[in-house]
């Protein structure tokens, strides 16, 4: 079996997202979706919402798995569930430095791992997390970005 993992902190998770993990799942067997605690960068929501978040979103969908991202190197992880691939998706230009590097360092660590870039539908390639949460924040219409699941507990979350 062939499987790919997608690792970051998804919080939210967007259409952008899912467009990277629904294209995965037509190169990989299975493509494990690896929320990370993300602490760092403030998070809005738990990484358990985020997990419930994206597995609510793929419940009918047995090519995807969604599980947190402990503290460990992504080639661990990848390693411990038989990845031969880290999936990364790629927006602009600005992110291709920092993910170059990281495929790199990744490469240098575990051979034997393939880093695979994908880049989101044209429609898609302006949206972010940051953005989201922001729009959401300031009454915005965000249901052409994010599934009706994350728009309702995005509305939830920041009316309280």
């Amino acid at each position: 079996m062939r499987v790919g993992i997608y690792p970051g902190s998804f919080d939210p998770i967007t259409f952008g997202h899912m467009d990277i993990i629904d294209r995965g799942c037509g190169l990989f067997d299975k493509v494990i979706v690896a929320i990370a605690k993300s602490e760092s960068k403030n998070p809005l929501f738990s990484v358990e919402d985020r997990i419930n978040l994206a597995q609510s979103i793929y419940a009918d969908n047995d090519k995807v798995e969604v599980l947190g991202f402990p503290r460990k190197l992504t080639v661990d992880l990848a390693r411990d569930h038989n990845a031969c691939a880290i999936i990364r998706g790629l927006r602009a230009v600005s992110d291709f430095e920092y993910e170059f590097q990281l495929a790199t360092m990744n490469r240098s660590l575990a051979p034997d791992i393939e880093s695979i870039f994908l880049t989101p539908k044209e429609s898609l390639i302006y949206v972010s997390s940051s953005l989201i949460k922001e729009i959401s924040g300031l009454n915005g219409d965000i249901s052409k970005f994010v599934h009706p699941i994350v728009e309702q507990a995005l509305k939830a979350k920041q009316s309280v």
